[in-house]
């Protein structure tokens, strides 16, 4: 039949409960679970077959069905309750924690940049830890009322799905996805009309429109490049998640960078704090020293100290293979027009991120950009931070890594949207209704202890249940797939035992990561997994980046143990990982098992959303683990030292990965008294609960981030731009004049006493020195001697005693003095130096390079 027309018809939203098409629109629904109720009330199976996404959801449910929920008197009665406490939510700005610490906060926003975004599963923006960590950032800026905005990418196809074939080898799947279904919609401006910005391109423009997510009281702004005005290959740029070759890459990261910065003029935003997550996105200091430079008369140096004032950047990772780099070519080839605009030289430019490697090749390192245009830099955990300072030192030539300025601020997760629901309702019994308002109250968590174990251990043991079922239901899917009959079909339904110890492992396959470890001795595992009277089983699941060959091998490796006899149903993968299998595994396994390579695990936030749940960690003493293990919430895999043999490495982690099974844990789980429950193991599940949940959440971090890095760059963002960018050009001044001289600076030492050989403990020192300064003067520098302790001839500790003014010898030669003592044994390291001091710095060695020795 021909028609005339054709015409889409969707369902109508009874007025009564109109309201839940606004709750779909804003992504506070995916961390309040009685949000999430509401639609899965009008219909169960649509809601899950959907992903639980409510914007599909509400386009493809029955009428009959809306038109029932509306006259339901249970389903009104949650209606309204959810209603009412999102509209208190989202009008409750003026009582948050930010507004009551900081209230007398007046201007600027906080822009916060990253690659992906991990918000909920339906929303695939995401690839892993990095994306999930940046949408718990947002959820608790949110809670907290921080004066946050974001800023991204809308990727066409996400990224990828993952399926297994028959033969355990990963296939990358991407999907074109329809932005209608989004929770997502056009951003505009003050005349209403849809924003979009351009970006110069090899001698072109490209435009990007700007979309609008509403994070509660957040709003996420992305950038996409799907359209027609563009040209087909520069459609691409926003397509995929981390696709593509290394020139795809530096579009991406030029368009997130310095087109995400002209998205945030374009809404009217002026940030006094800019926060680049991860290097990606570290083109926006270049953008930002432009628009100082042509639109504000300042000179390429004062624009800098300008824009490094309000700039923070927080590095993700560990090793020096991770971080972008670009060739010198092929930022000549997209920066070529670029930095005349910045009143800047070529070399000037390539300074910026200029990275020299043994071989003595040139390459340019957003990292190093992000570091030297940004005033406060942090790794993501103690640990790391640690880790950071050592792989940066060179960044900061004649300090020890000791001395580098990168803090740290310790990942959490967002208790809301990571702890089970079933706990949440649980606590609330013991802890009180508002629990979850007190995670700062030491007095709140001593109340965990007076959780009834057997109930504790009952809900434990429905999650796990659960977990079960979600694997055979995953495992069938792909089975079925595979072609398999029905009588192997069949056969899933004996994988999984509900009573058995679980181990979960679920992370990205990457081989630093070792996830074949357990596999090193074949034999002692089969002993374990194969034990009639204590079980065991392991439950893997992960994606391999699609061009990490190796990490694909692992995947196949694992997939072809849990297919031998001898491992059937003791070991399970499952395929396509993301936020939906990451609750059901990290709220059912008993175990969560972590064994990177110490030290390369920047955080691992997995095992803390994990231990919240009641799951003990087993893990290697990296990331968070260093700080969260106390010996009584879980078991630490091999010693808390670093290797330089790795194979040495792995096999003292894989010997203490078996001999704690057997001798501890497995032993504990089953040594089942009373109502069948191991006390013990239950004593654990309650201190995981409590020393992860009490700390290593999202809350806590978003206020370090905000008192520790934020506040500071706004205070010293919004010193430095007042009255036309005064101090900003002063200070620079100053910097200008400090480098022109730094060089004839020359250091006399004139010791009181003879500082070879034995001195005794808490004998006083004295050091003087004549310093020559020319054209600099004593108010712009600080003498110090810098007091090092070795061990093995290597510095472990550094104290600094600053020389204090005694008198100008001759034109421009002063001389300075210092007493100290030493206040304990052992071998010591003595020199003086000079460093430059400004009191608007915000820290010390703030200026990277200028440091001065005796010669």
């Amino acid at each position: 039949m021909d028609f005339i027309s054709k015409v889409t018809v969707v369902p109508k939203i009874p007025e009564k409960i109109y309201g839940i098409k606004e709750l779909s629109e804003n992504m506070w629904w995916t961390w309040n679970y009685k949000a999430q109720q509401l639609f899965e009330y009008i219909d169960k199976e649509l809601w899950h077959s959907t992903q639980r996404n409510p914007i599909t959801f509400l386009k493809r449910v029955e009428q009959k069905k809306l038109n029932n929920a509306a006259e339901d008197s249970k389903f009104n009665e949650l209606y309204q309750e959810v209603m009412k406490e999102f509209s208190d939510y989202m009008n409750e700005s003026s009582n948050t924690w930010f507004r009551k610490t900081h209230s007398t906060f007046k201007e600027g926003k906080i822009a916060y940049f990253c690659m992906e975004y991990g918000l909920h599963e339906s929303f695939p923006m995401y690839s892993g830890g990095l994306g999930v960590l940046a949408g718990d950032h947002l959820k608790s800026a949110s809670d907290l009322g921080i004066p946050l905005i974001a800023i991204g990418l809308l990727y066409q196809k996400g990224y990828f799905i993952q399926k297994l074939n028959s033969e355990g080898w990963q296939e990358s799947i991407y999907l074109d996805y329809d932005f209608s279904d989004f929770p997502i919609l056009p951003a505009k401006d003050n005349s209403g009309d849809e924003i979009y910005v351009d970006v110069d391109l090899l001698g072109k423009k490209l435009f990007a429109k700007v979309w609008h997510v509403k994070v509660g009281r957040v709003s996420l702004y992305l950038l996409d490049t799907n359209l027609m005005q563009n040209e087909p290959e520069d459609r691409e740029i926003t397509s995929t998640l981390y696709g593509g070759d290394i020139e795809m890459r530096m579009k991406q990261e030029i368009l997130i960078g310095i087109g995400g910065v002209k998205a945030v003029r374009k809404l009217g935003y002026n940030p006094s704090v800019w926060h680049m997550n991860e290097g990606h996105a570290a083109f926006l200091g270049l953008e930002r020293i432009r628009e100082l430079v042509q639109e504000h008369g300042l000179t390429f140096q004062e624009a800098i100290e300008a824009v490094r004032a309000g700039n923070v950047f927080t590095t993700h990772t560990p090793v020096p293979a991770g971080n972008d780099v670009f060739s010198i070519s092929l930022i000549d080839k997209y920066f070529g027009d670029f930095w005349p605009k910045l009143g800047a030289s070529r070399q000037d430019f390539l300074n910026l991120g200029l990275e020299k490697k043994q071989n003595s090749e040139e390459l340019f390192s957003m990292t190093i950009l992000a570091l030297k245009l940004s005033g406060r830099s942090n790794g993501v955990s103690r640990l790391h931070g640690e880790v950071s300072r050592k792989l940066w030192n060179h960044v900061w030539p004649g300090i020890e890594w000791l001395e580098v300025p990168i803090n740290y601020v310790t990942n959490g997760v967002h208790i809301d949207t990571w702890l089970n629901p079933k706990l949440q309702e649980f606590l609330k019994e013991y802890l009180g209704a508002d629990w979850m308002s007190k995670i700062d109250d030491p007095e709140l968590w001593g109340k965990i202890d007076n959780i009834s174990d057997h109930e504790l251990w009952e809900i434990h043991q429905q999650l796990k249940k659960e977990l079960i079922e979600y694997i055979r239901k995953s495992i069938k899917a792909q089975r079925s797939r595979h072609g398999e009959t029905v009588e192997q079909l069949e056969e899933v339904n004996q994988i999984g035992d509900e009573k058995a110890l679980t181990i979960g492992f679920a992370r990205r396959f990457a081989t630093y990561k070792r996830a074949d470890l357990i596999f090193s001795d074949e034999e002692r595992l089969k002993k374990i997994l194969n034990d009639p009277d204590k079980p065991v089983q392991l439950i893997f699941a992960g994606k391999a980046h699609p061009a990490d060959k190796p990490g694909q091998e692992l995947i196949k490796k694992i997939y072809e143990y849990s297919r031998k006899p001898e491992f059937q149903n003791k070991i399970i993968i499952l395929e396509n990982y993301d936020m939906e299998m990451a609750r059901y595994l990290v709220s059912g396994v008993d175990i969560w098992l972590n064994n990177p390579r110490r030290p390369r695990e920047a955080s691992g936030t997995s095992g803390e959303k994990a231990g919240m749940n009641g799951a003990i960690n087993f893990s290697v003493l990296d990331g968070w683990w260093v700080e969260g293990y106390n010996g009584k919430n879980g078991w630490a895999i091999g010693d808390n030292r670093d290797y330089d043999d790795l194979k040495l490495q792995d096999k003292i982690d894989s010997v203490s990965i078996y001999n704690q099974l057997e001798k501890q844990i497995i032993p504990m789980y089953y040594e089942k008294e009373e109502a069948n429950i191991s006390k013990e193991w239950v004593s654990r599940m309650k201190e995981s609960i409590k020393s992860v949940t009490s700390y290593f959440n999202t809350s806590r971090m978003l206020k370090e981030y905000t008192q520790k890095l934020y506040m500071p760059a706004l205070e010293q963002y919004i010193r430095f731009s007042s009255n036309n960018y005064k101090l900003a050009k002063e200070f620079a001044g100053w910097v200008k004049l400090l480098k022109e001289n730094w060089d004839s600076i020359k250091i006399h030492v004139k010791l009181d006493q003879d500082l070879t050989g034995v001195k005794n403990a808490e004998e006083e020192i004295g050091v003087k020195a004549e310093i020559y300064l020319p054209g600099i003067g004593p108010d712009s520098i600080l003498p110090e001697v810098v007091f090092a302790r070795l061990k093995d001839g290597k510095i472990v500790n550094i104290r600094r005693y600053d020389m204090k003014l005694i008198k100008e010898v001759q034109k421009d030669t002063y001389q300075y003095s210092v007493k100290f003592k030493i206040e304990d044994r052992g071998e010591y390291g003595i020199n003086i130096r000079v460093t430059p001091n400004n009191p608007l710095m915000p820290h010390k060695n703030y200026l990277m390079g200028l440091v001065k020795y005796p010669q």
